[in-house]
C-alpha cells in the first residue's frame, strides 16, 4: 500500500494534461477577446466608409 501511494504523488502524467487544457482555454479566451475588440472597430469603420460614400454619392448624383 505504501508503494503504491509513493507511485501515485509521483506519477504526473495528469499535470501535463491539465497544462495543455488550461493553455487551450487560455488561447481560447484570448482570441474571443481580441475578436471582440476588432469588431467593434470593423463596424465603427463600416459605418465611417459608408457615410463617406453616401457623402460623395449625393454630391455627384449618382
Amino acid at each position: 500500500m505504501l508503494n503504491f501511494i509513493k507511485n501515485f504523488r509521483n506519477d504526473e502524467d495528469g499535470a501535463v494534461t491539465v497544462d495543455f487544457v488550461v493553455l487551450t482555454a487560455a488561447i481560447v479566451v484570448l482570441g474571443l477577446a481580441v475578436g471582440g475588440a476588432i469588431a467593434s472597430g470593423a463596424k465603427g469603420l463600416a459605418n465611417e466608409v459608408e457615410t463617406a460614400l453616401n457623402d460623395m454619392c449625393a454630391a455627384e448624383t449618382c
